[in-house]
């Protein structure tokens, strides 16, 4: 069965974990988010790409949720004793593979051509690209706690500014110019099962979706594509969705998260705290619901998640 998962962030990496266990990792491609990249200290940082891909490697620091297990600081260190910026916790082993891609790539290697680098260095049977290989940057439009209007970047909205901004806008500067990376659309168009992993469905997802021909390619196979909340009980599993959710005129909930989707997805996969929002599922948005645990404590219940969300789509 060839698997398509659109992906993004830690909630793409976890429910991965469990499909490479419900599908031989060789089948399954992901199309990660790019539009939280950035640039900082001269080097190129894909914060999705790599999540994902330590994840399928098996080096994600599961406590800490992101970067790798078993991780030092000492350069961080260095550069806050420095006056340098270090309100983003680089990791000593991250460093190396932001060092080693941001030298690809000004030697003119493309995203694509330096994502299958690392991964096949790092062991990863899964097919990871980028959505795009032109460069894509979420820009979010707040105010802060004095009234006044701000512009930043996400990261430095979400990291450095640790989200606390009222979200008024979210915008994704580049996309007018964004191709799909090579192999995206075909993947698509070639797969069995269209996932949508539990990831924020305005930053992690909606950039990938508005990628020239993406969304099309999903919509004209969404018999065979479905998705799984990353919203339990009316709040994130992670991350900081439901500040996001609202500025973009989604209610942060199973069914608000799913109304993303509309005209996407056949099916959705929610929490059993959830199970009373199925039938206004079902009835306002036309999917399939199926209803289960899913928050992926470890890899055996992300594997249930998968298979739940592959028998949706291909039921």
């Amino acid at each position: 069965m060839k698997v398509v998962a659109l992906a993004g962030g830690v909630g793409a990496g976890k429910f991965l974990r469990g499909l490479v266990r419900a599908v031989p990792p060789t089948d399954v491609t992901a199309v990660v988010n790019t539009a939280d990249d950035m640039t900082l200290h001269g080097l190129r940082i894909c914060p999705d790409l790599d999540s994902v891909t330590y994840w399928l490697a098996g080096l994600a620091d599961r406590d800490r949720g992101w970067g790798r297990a078993g991780e030092s600081f000492r350069a961080l260190e260095e550069v806050r004793g420095l006056g340098g910026p270090a309100w983003f916790g680089l990791g000593d082993l991250d460093l190396g593979a932001h060092l080693v891609r941001t030298g690809w790539l000004g030697e003119g290697a493309s995203l694509s051509e330096v994502t299958a680098r690392l991964t096949a260095a790092l062991g990863v049977g899964v097919r990871i690209l980028p959505m795009s290989d032109e460069p894509v940057a979420t820009v979010i439009d707040s105010m802060d706690d004095d009234g006044s209007g701000r512009t930043d970047p996400f990261q430095v909205y979400w990291v450095k500014r640790g989200a606390r901004d009222e979200v008024k806008g979210v915008r994704f500067e580049g996309i007018a110019r964004a191709r799909p990376a090579p192999g995206v659309l075909e993947a698509i168009e070639a797969a069995d099962a269209i996932v949508v992993c539990p990831s924020n469905p305005v930053v992690s997802v909606a950039p990938i979706l508005a990628v020239s021909g993406v969304r099309d390619a999903v919509a004209a196979r969404r018999e065979r594509a479905a998705g799984v909340s990353p919203i339990v009980g009316g709040a994130p599993v992670a991350g900081m969705a439901d500040r996001l959710m609202p500025a973009v005129g989604l209610e942060v909930s199973a069914l608000g998260a799913a109304s993303a989707y509309r005209g996407l997805l056949h099916g959705w996969v929610v929490d059993e705290r959830d199970a009373d929002l199925a039938p206004r599922i079902e009835n306002v948005l036309g999917m399939r619901v199926a209803v289960t645990d899913t928050i992926m404590t470890d890899d055996a219940v992300a594997e249930r998640v998968a298979t739940a969300a592959l028998e949706l789509a291909t039921g």
